[in-house]
């Protein structure tokens, strides 16, 4: 009976997240609060079942109960169990529900916090969410039900894809979705400021940390994919800039702007109309991002579904709240004036502008070369791909003012900026970043462009960063550094520390495809591959063949590499599993390919070897981002302004 409950569960979270959408809005309306008052409950209400269904799956994933016809799709009795516990979100359904609980765990957090804004506003955001609830819910319960029985019962399940039994898989998801899911809240905070009127540094105030939670939990979620692709695909490489890719990677460069918006919209009262369309288009990106994986429109190693009918219920929802959303914002955007005058371009809110404009092309660009190919397709133009020489062409020239704007903004003051202090502050910060260049070009030999630009970028970030965080520890700032600083600060340094990898790994790394028998060796960028021969061993759910390689350098062998071929006798279908030795500056990566002497295992193989410089610095520049983000959205001031922002009821309406 626990499916059954679990499903039932799912329905009473359905009509509690109803009424937290239309009660709550029909007490702010109508300035009945005990009517708002109900969204808090209800939020947690949704969130208890919501939950209880997750759980109620997880049960029989656990105990292998395959007469749950996802359960049987996505599992097999020889599972381990942690990739039993992942399978739970390693297909449609499931990851659905996920997306559900992860929406039922920011409505909770939003509502919790509700009692700090003013009653009309809260109302609307939790309302808002609601309502985003109701689609989701619907769209699992009527459409993907997780807890449908397979009758007769299987006698045993169909196994998990083999793509998704690693590590990486079993949080890539979560984070992503709180991602996406966590700008619903930004959302919600835009649909109030558009109803209430309350458009202003408070509401600002108010929006900041729950963006910045949902930003840093994107960029880990993009991380994690990314970092999954490089070790569990075996093809070397760390983005393919795969459709299904880039709908996480726009959301999140609107996101980035959004953030760094809101800045502005705090401390000048400025963009105000502008800040409320990104916090409309992040959510919107979000949303398409569903649609893309979720339709069938697209094939994609990442994508979900084939199924055009769940498509349609996706489409219908992006559309119910963006058309929607933007139908508000035109109709009341132009309400919201700044009384602060303009922006002179050489000011921080100015620059910060020109930063939105970069990130907002970039995010646009990214947007055409993913749909491109399926308008061209529905017009019956036939198939074709846009792939990475059209998204690097587009996207290097973006980048490279984008990172010069993080560093000079730093040093430039709100309303105007004094050019003898901007000078005063960049030239040493340029300095060294020039002078790293220099040395780094010439020690790249022949892709010295490339990797000069990445290293000039990536450390005059790095140094605009640490200027005011080192001043501060030196004892010669005036000014004490909050949470928020001391979080941008650390981001900007891991965004140097991701340019510097990127743009290293992308001019320098090197591979080579060969064919080895048994005691040869093959040269690779000053490395010597000895191939040692491949032995068979059973894996809990797999048979694998596992290659030895010796890594040697200067005559000295430094690692012995086991690249693996895994074989999946549920699916009969192999994976490679990549081996790789890493140190701070590069990663030596070997991919076992097939046997080459009719299937000899004691014959020649195919190997594909790698020297990738730099690359764990991608990865380490993502998560340093995502720190800062937290401390950044741990600031008190944002909790000791919304304190101070809860206007006293007058006696009328406390008594609705």
């Amino acid at each position: 009976m626990i499916p059954e409950l679990g499903h039932f569960a799912l329905c009473l979270a359905t009509g509690l997240a109803l009424v937290q959408w239309l009660v709550p809005t029909a007490g702010a309306v109508t300035r009945r609060w005990r009517w708002a008052a109900v969204a808090q409950p209800a939020a947690v209400g949704q969130f208890i079942f919501v939950a209880f269904a997750f759980a109620a799956l997880t049960y029989a994933f656990i105990v292998k109960d395959f007469s749950v016809a996802y359960v049987a799709a996505n599992s097999n009795s020889e599972l381990p169990l942690m990739y039993r516990i992942s399978a739970v979100w390693g297909a449609h359904e499931g990851s659905l529900l996920l997306w559900a609980l992860m929406l039922s765990v920011w409505t909770l957090a939003v509502s919790v916090s509700a009692r700090r804004l003013p009653s009309d506003v809260g109302a609307i955001v939790i309302a808002t969410m609601g309502a985003v609830s109701v689609a989701f819910l619907l769209f699992t319960i009527l459409t993907s039900n997780p807890f449908e029985r397979l009758i007769p019962a299987a006698a045993d399940g169909n196994d998990l894809n083999p793509l998704l039994q690693d590590p990486g898989l079993i949080i890539h998801p979560p984070m992503l979705y709180m991602g996406y899911v966590g700008f619903s809240v930004a959302f919600s905070f835009a649909i109030a400021a558009l109803i209430t009127g309350r458009l202003d540094t408070a509401w600002a105030r108010w929006t900041r940390p729950w963006t910045t939670t949902a930003w840093l939990f994107l960029t880990i979620g993009i991380a994690l994919g990314s970092w999954w692709a490089y070790n569990e695909l075996g093809w070397g490489g760390w983005w393919f800039w795969d459709p299904v890719e880039n709908a996480s990677f726009m959301p999140w460069l609107v996101g980035t702007a959004l953030i760094h918006s809101l800045a502005v919209t705090e401390k000048r009262g400025l963009l105000k109309s502008w800040t409320v369309l990104l916090a409309i288009s992040a959510f919107a990106l979000s949303l398409l991002g569903t649609f893309l994986v979720r339709s069938g429109v697209l094939v994609s190693v990442h994508a979900f579904a084939t199924d055009p009918q769940r498509g349609v219920f996706v489409l219908a929802i992006f559309t119910f709240f963006v058309a929607g959303s933007l139908l508000l914002y035109a109709l009341r955007a132009g309400k919201f004036q700044s009384s602060a005058g303009g922006i002179a371009l050489f000011s921080r809110e100015g620059l910060l502008l020109l930063n939105n404009v970069f990130l907002t092309v970039a995010a646009l660009a990214v947007l055409l070369g993913t749909l491109y190919p399926l308008f061209v397709d529905a017009l019956g133009g036939g198939k074709l791909s846009v792939g990475p020489p059209y998204f690097n062409a587009v996207f290097v020239p973006l980048t490279i003012p984008l990172v010069v704007l993080v560093g000079l903004a730093s040093a430039v003051s709100w309303k105007r900026g004094k050019m003898e202090r901007v000078r005063s502050q960049l030239w040493l910060p340029g300095a060294i970043a020039a002078s790293l260049a220099v040395v780094a070009a010439v020690v790249a030999g022949g892709q010295w462009m490339a990797v000069g630009l990445a290293v000039l970028l990536g450390v005059w970030a790095i140094a605009t960063a640490l200027y005011d965080p080192v001043k501060t520890v030196l004892g010669r700032s005036r000014v004490k550094l909050g949470r928020a600083a001391w979080g941008m600060s650390l981001a900007h340094i891991g965004l140097g520390i991701f340019v510097i990898g990127v743009g290293i790994v992308s001019a320098a790394s090197i591979e080579k495809d060969v064919r080895l028998n048994i005691g040869e060796t093959e040269s690779l960028g000053g490395y010597d591959f000895t191939f040692m021969g491949v032995r068979e061993a059973p894996g809990p759910n797999y048979t694998a063949r596992i290659g030895a390689v010796e890594a040697a350098r200067g005559g000295q062998t430094f690692a012995e590499l086991a690249p693996e071929k895994r074989l999946y006798p549920s699916q009969q279908n192999p994976m490679t599993e990549a081996s790789t030795h890493i140190l701070p500056w590069r990663d030596v990566y070997v991919s076992l390919g097939e046997p080459l002497e009719d299937g000899d295992v004691r014959g020649a193989w195919s190997l594909r070897l790698y020297v990738k410089p730099f690359i764990r610095w991608i990865w380490l520049g993502s998560f340093l981002m995502a720190l800062g983000g937290g401390i950044a959205a741990s600031d008190k001031r944002y909790r000791l302004a919304g304190r101070k922002a809860v206007p006293a009821l007058d006696n009328t309406a406390a008594a609705q």
